[in-house]
Parts: C-alpha cells; sequence; structure tokens
C-alpha cells in the first residue's frame, strides 16, 4: 500500500536528511546494519527497547524507510546497532523486516560477527577465532567468527536453548489438512515437509509455498501453542518453515528449506533461527546423535550446517543448545537520503 503524500506523513514524522548502513548477506539473505540510528531507541534491555520500538512511530518509520521500496523491498532485513544489556556483551541489535521487529535472526547474528570483526569492533587474530557476543531480544548469543590470514572462513553461531513444543498438530488449509510441528529457536516456527502438499522447496513452487506458510502461521498464530512459557514479548508464531528430505547419510542428515516468516516474507538463507528450531525437532525424534550433523539447505543452494552442542532444561522441558555454522558477505556500503520534497517517503511494499 503506498503512504500518503510526504507533506501530510512529514507533518508528525521526523525523518534524518540521511541515513548511513553498511549491508551484507549471509547465504542470500540481506542484512542491513545501522550503526548509530539516528533515532532514539530507549530501554534497559534489547528486549525492552523491542517492546518499546512496536510502539514508537519514529522508531517504526526509520525502520520502514529502509525496509520499504523504493530504499529497499519486500524481503529485505536488518538490525539497529544499540547498547547490549550488560558488560557480558559485546553490542546488542533490534532485528527488524517489512512488518516490524522480530525476536531473534540467526542470519543477521552471523553478519553481525563478520562486521564487528572486519570493522574492528572486536579484535580479532589473523588466524584463529574469536567470539562475538550479542544481545539479542531472546537473550544472549554467541558468534564465534573463524579467520584465516585474516580471512573470515566462517562463523558459528550459538543459539539460546531450542525446544520441541508440539508434534503433529492438524492444521487446516485451503489445500487440505496438514500435520505440523511447532518448535521454539529464539523465535516459534511451524515446521512441515512440503511433501505433504505435493510440493517442493523449490524457486517454481515459491508462490504457493509462501501463501500456504501464511495460512499456516496465521492460523497458529492466536492459539496456545504460540505462547512463550515465561516472556510474552516472545509470543507469536515468527514463521513456517517448508523442507524437503534429501536424504542421510553417514553422521549427515541432509534437509533443504524455506522459512516463510512475518507476513509472507521468503527468507533465501537457510534461516539460522529456524535451523536451531529444526534441530530441537530432529534432536527429539532421535535423529541427531552425537557427531551427527545437519545440512541445511536454502531454497537457493545455499547451506548452514547445524549441530546440537548441549541439553539443558529450560523451566522443565528440555532443550537443545543449536550452533549453526554460516558465513556472510558485505555487498555494500550507503548513504540513504530523505528528500523533502518526495511524495513516497517512507515508502511501500509492492509484491
Amino acid at each position: 500500500m503506498i503512504v500518503p503524500t510526504f507533506r501530510a506523513w512529514h507533518a508528525e514524522h521526523v525523518l534524518p536528511a540521511t541515513i548511513a548502513t553498511t549491508d551484507y548477506h549471509t547465504g542470500g539473505e540481506p542484512f542491513r546494519i545501522v550503526v548509530d540510528p539516528p533515532v532514539s531507541i530507549p530501554g534497559r534491555t534489547v528486549a525492552e527497547r523491542r517492546a518499546l520500538a512496536i510502539g514508537s512511530e519514529d522508531i517504526q518509520s526509520l525502520r520502514a524507510v529502509l525496509c520499504c521500496e523504493p530504499r529497499g523491498h519486500a524481503d529485505m532485513y536488518g538490525g539497529f546497532i544499540v547498547p547490549p544489556d550488560d558488560d557480558g556483551a559485546d553490542l546488542g541489535v533490534l532485528f527488524w523486516h517489512k512488518d516490524g521487529f522480530s525476536t531473534a535472526c540467526g542470519h543477521g547474528t552471523i553478519a553481525l560477527g563478520v562486521w564487528a570483526v572486519q570493522t574492528g569492533r572486536v579484535a580479532a587474530p589473523e588466524t584463529g577465532s574469536v567470539d562475538v557476543v550479542i544481545d539479542v531480544p531472546s537473550g544472549r548469543v554467541t558468534a564465534r567468527v573463524s579467520l584465516e590470514a585474516g580471512r573470515v572462513i566462517a562463523v558459528d553461531f550459538v543459539g539460546v536453548p531450542s525446544w520441541v513444543i508440539a508434534s503433529g498438530i492438524r492444521v487446516p488449509t485451503s489445500r487440505g489438512e496438514v500435520r505440523v510441528s511447532v518448535a521454539f529457536g529464539g523465535a516459534t516456527y511451524a515446521t512441515l515437509p512440503a511433501a505433504q502438499l505435493g510440493l517442493t522447496v523449490t524457486p517454481e513452487h515459491l508462490g504457493e509455498l509462501i501463501a500456504l506458510g501464511r495460512e499456516i502461521k496465521w492460523t497458529l498464530n492466536d492459539t496456545e501453542l504460540a505462547a512463550h512459557p515465561t516472556d510474552p514479548r516472545l509470543d507469536g508464531i515468527y514463521g513456517t518453515i517448508w523442507f524437503d528430505e534429501l536424504g542421510d547419510t553417514s553422521g549427515v542428515v541432509h534437509q533443504r528449506n524455506v522459512t516463510i516468516f512475518a507476513d509472507g516474507q521468503a527468507d533465501r538463507s537457510p534461516c539460522g533461527s529456524g535451523t536451531c528450531a529444526r534441530l530441537a525437532l530432529l534432536a527429539a525424534e532421535g535423529r541427531l546423535p552425537a557427531g551427527t550433523v545437519l545440512r541445511h539447505d536454502s531454497i537457493v543452494d545455499s547451506t548452514f550446517t547445524g549441530t546440537v552442542i548441549d541439553t539443558v532444561d529450560a523451566g522443565g522441558r528440555t532443550a537443545v543448545i543449536p550452533q549453526v555454522t554460516g558465513v556472510a558477505y558485505r555487498t555494500g556500503q550507503h548513504v540513504f537520503s530523505i528528500d523533502p520534497d518526495d511524495p513516497l517517503v517512507p515508502g511501500f511494499v509492492l509484491r
């Protein structure tokens, strides 16, 4: 939907004349970093800042101008750098997309690890590894950045405790009933094989996967399955993960997936927090014995690998500590302009 004219909109909103960003991609999924957000983002913790940002017109306007066309697009993703909760972390981040602010983002965490090392925000060896500790709305995560001769070769993202919420849930869709599993991996996902509806995780089926993924998400979003057990700020079904089985080999579970998150956004990467949720489900199914790796491909053939590095008690439920490995690459630095005569500020979404 196109917004009202700039002059009518500008009467109640203020944006800076320019906004600087550094852009990365992780497995094909964009991540736009705003190091110095030009609006105040108050709060004592990252989780509190997210809650306040959701209700702030100024912060939402900044998100919209960077995410919507013509400066972004319907599948844009990014983050505002904010202070960490305490001195135990190197930085905090508010993740955002076209529909608002998310609770977790694995591909963004990987990108932030690479950015922190490449910019010198976190000192790193020429060869070796260093931990970049990041506070996100769902908790504290670590991006372990590995380098060879000064070049980043991999990032291990250690996620928050992840667990299975329910399995075998019957959900009606316009193509018939499906059975889904629901799991938490920093955000809550419904997951199911694309083959249940005669589909595959391939570009030619993406339109159907988006439409049906939205149906499943919104059917479950207001149920008890979407409620976080301790923090209502993390409530909601974030997305639907469709997957294909590509055949297990010794020590490797091989799947391809596409995550349809927010309101119809398709993740180009294998989805970091979604991979954490899938690891929790596969572990519960007994498919990830010690030493087994999940090879998680995306709809554009990029790959993350995932492992379970520990199990913990999370409020009376068994949770896994997931580790997801990928890498991110810088795609550009931008100084976006806000022309005072532009009638299409903050922008629009056209799909």
